[in-house]
C-alpha cells in the first residue's frame, strides 16, 4: 500500500514541526477548533452550490472516486461553484469536502481537472485537512478580525509558510494519482499562462529555467529579503518553482518505485499481508506465508 509518507515533500515535513513549535499556535488551533464548524460550511455547501454524485453531472463526479481509491481515502463531498475564476479547494478534517469552480472545468482539459482534483484530494490523504482549513479561513478573513487579527499574524505567517510547501506534497499525491507527473505539470502551465489555446506549445524546459533564474535573484541577504516579502501573504508557491519541483521529484528512484508498486497492486500482484511482489501462479505468498487467493 502507497503511503503519504512515501510522497510527502520533506519541507512540507519540515515546517510543519517547526509551525507547532511556534508559541502561541495550539492556542490558536484551540480557537479555531472551538468556532469553527464544519456543519456550516457543509450546509452552506449543500445549499448554494451543485453536489456531484452518481446521478447529479456523474460525468464530473466520476473523475473522483478512482483518485480515492488510489491514494486510500475515503470519498469527500464534491461540489460545482458558480464562479467564473478558475480554482478548486478542500475543506474540512473530520467532514472533508471538495469544490470546484464552473471557470476551472470551462478552463481545463478533462485530463487537467482530474489533475486539479487528485492535487484537492492529496491534501486529504496528507493529512493537511485541519492546517489547510485555518490556513484558508485567515487567509479569508484575517483583515476582519481586528485586534484578535494582530494577535494571531505570526501564527499567520507560519500558516502561509507552511501552506506553500503541503502545495508541493499534494503536487506529488497527484502525480501519484495520476501515474503520471506531466499531467500535473499540464495544468499548472494552463494556470501560468493561459488555456491549451494558447500555452499548448509551452517550452517546459525553459519554463524551468524560470524557476533556476528566480533563485538567482536571491543573492544577498536583502534580496532574499525582498523575494521572501513578495510571497509572505500567499498560500502557493510560485508556479514556476513547483513545476521544476515535480519534474525533479519524477525523476528519482523513489517515484518510479511508487508508480511499479502502484500498477502491480491493480493487477493484484501485490501480497495484502506484506506488501511484498508476487506473481500470478502464486496462491500463498511466498514471502510471509500466507493465503492470497
Amino acid at each position: 500500500m502507497i503511503r503519504p509518507a512515501d510522497y510527502i515533500h520533506p519541507e512540507d515535513e519540515a515546517a510543519l514541526r517547526n509551525m507547532q513549535a511556534l508559541p502561541g499556535f495550539a492556542a490558536a488551533m484551540k480557537l479555531f477548533m472551538r468556532y469553527y464548524d464544519e456543519q456550516v460550511t457543509h450546509g452552506l455547501n449543500m445549499a448554494n452550490k451543485i453536489r456531484l454524485s452518481e446521478t447529479q453531472l456523474p460525468h464530473i463526479y466520476h473523475k473522483l472516486p478512482p483518485i480515492c481509491r488510489k491514494l486510500t481515502i475515503e470519498e469527500p463531498e464534491f461540489y460545482l461553484e458558480m464562479n467564473p475564476v478558475p480554482n478548486a479547494y478542500a475543506m474540512g478534517d473530520t467532514r472533508t469536502m471538495i469544490s470546484v469552480t464552473s471557470g476551472l472545468l470551462e478552463y481545463l482539459t478533462e485530463e487537467e481537472v482530474s489533475s486539479v482534483i487528485a492535487h484537492e484530494c492529496g491534501h486529504i490523504a496528507c493529512r493537511h485537512m485541519l492546517y489547510y482549513t485555518l490556513a484558508q479561513m485567515l487567509f479569508q478573513n484575517i483583515n476582519k478580525l481586528g485586534l484578535l487579527g494582530k494577535a494571531v499574524i505570526p501564527v499567520y505567517w507560519a500558516l502561509m509558510y507552511w501552506s506553500r510547501r503541503s502545495e508541493l506534497s499534494a503536487d506529488r499525491a497527484a502525480a501519484v494519482a495520476l501515474c503520471d507527473a506531466d499531467k500535473v505539470v499540464a495544468f499548472q502551465i494552463r494556470l501560468a499562462g493561459g488555456p491549451l489555446s494558447i500555452t499548448k506549445d509551452v517550452n517546459v524546459e525553459e519554463f524551468v529555467k524560470q524557476a533556476d533564474y528566480y533563485d538567482s535573484l536571491q543573492k544577498n541577504t536583502w534580496d532574499n529579503l525582498l523575494q521572501n516579502y513578495a510571497i509572505l501573504d500567499s498560500s502557493h508557491p510560485f508556479t514556476a518553482i513547483r513545476v521544476r519541483e515535480i519534474l525533479k521529484w519524477s525523476k528519482t528512484e523513489s517515484y518510479r518505485q511508487i508508480i511499479k508498486t502502484m500498477q502491480l497492486q491493480e493487477r493484484g500482484l501485490i501480497c495484502p499481508h506484506c506488501n511484498k511482489e508476487t506473481e500470478e501462479s502464486w496462491i500463498y505468498c511466498k514471502h510471509c506465508g500466507r493465503k492470497i487467493k
